[in-house]
Parts: C-alpha cells; sequence; structure tokens
C-alpha cells in the first residue's frame, strides 16, 4: 500500500468510527452541524495532523467517504459552513453566559453532563493507552461502556 493510500486509509477510518459513534451520531442531530460538514471539517483537521503535510482543498476533498469527486470549491464552501455555524454556536453560549442564564438551574443538567463526558474522554484515553501497552482490564472496560450508554441516554432524554 502506497504513503498517500495509507494515510488516507488511516484518515477515512478515524472519521467514519468517529462518525458511527453513538454519542457523536446523538449530538450531530441535535447540533448546527450536517453530517457533510462534520465530517468535512474533520477532514480539514486530520489530514494534516495524521499526515503532518499540508494537503490541498482538491486532496482533502478526495479524502471524502461519500461523493469523494466534489469540487475543491464546494469542499471549501461545506468548510466555510460548518466554520460559521461553529462560531455561531459559540458566540451563543458566550452570550448566554454574558447574560446570565447559564446560571438559571434549567442549564444545570447540560453542565452536569458535559462533565460526564468530560470524565468519560479522560477514562477513554486512559483505557486506550493502556490498550496499547497491554494492560487492558475488563471491569475498566465494563464501567467506560456503562458511562458510555449511561451518557447515551442522558443525551436522548435532554432532547
Amino acid at each position: 500500500m502506497s504513503e498517500i493510500s495509507e494515510l488516507s486509509f488511516q484518515i477515512q477510518s478515524s472519521i467514519k468510527r468517529l462518525l458511527e459513534d453513538p454519542i457523536t451520531e446523538v449530538l450531530l442531530n441535535n447540533s448546527h452541524l450536517t453530517g457533510i460538514q462534520l465530517e468535512t471539517l474533520l477532514l480539514d483537521l486530520l489530514s494534516e495532523n495524521i499526515s503532518g503535510i499540508r494537503l490541498s482543498y482538491e486532496q482533502k476533498s478526495k479524502l471524502r467517504l461519500k461523493d469523494n469527486k466534489i469540487s475543491r470549491g464546494s469542499y471549501n464552501r461545506t468548510l466555510k459552513q460548518a466554520k460559521n455555524n461553529i462560531t455561531k454556536s459559540i458566540n451563543t453560549i458566550i452570550l448566554l453566559g454574558y447574560i446570565g442564564i447559564f446560571q438559571t438551574t434549567q442549564l444545570k443538567q447540560y453542565i452536569e453532563i458535559s462533565e460526564k463526558m468530560n470524565s468519560y474522554v479522560n477514562q477513554y484515553i486512559k483505557l486506550w493507552n493502556k490498550d496499547i501497552v497491554g494492560d487492558l482490564q475488563d471491569q475498566k472496560i465494563k464501567e467506560l461502556l456503562y458511562l458510555k450508554n449511561s451518557l447515551i441516554n442522558e443525551l436522548k432524554s435532554l432532547i
């Protein structure tokens, strides 16, 4: 397999794994991003992080999981839309904090689930690092799966 093919495989499998994650799915369905915008944003970020080299937008557009025959302009428009949606979402959060809405009890459950998600990600990373060195424990895996399922249910109940 050539270096470019291996790189493409790594990027595409990372994106596919992220897009198939049930937590990602619930969050994406309730976000301001479309699936294509998220995939494009991930391509833009992961292609440089994984490859360590700067890929052109044309090369990135060919890495899309579906419809990889889009133009560079279409890829760029989708990426710009994703970045604009993210900026607007962040500004909304800043606005809510500025006008004092974050201190209301109605948002407490969102803050709590955010903290649980942070804990889940940290535990996942620790478990992943142990797996690499071959020190996985079944109990830790069960705890992580329980936390993941709990998060999915809590996220669905917020809707």
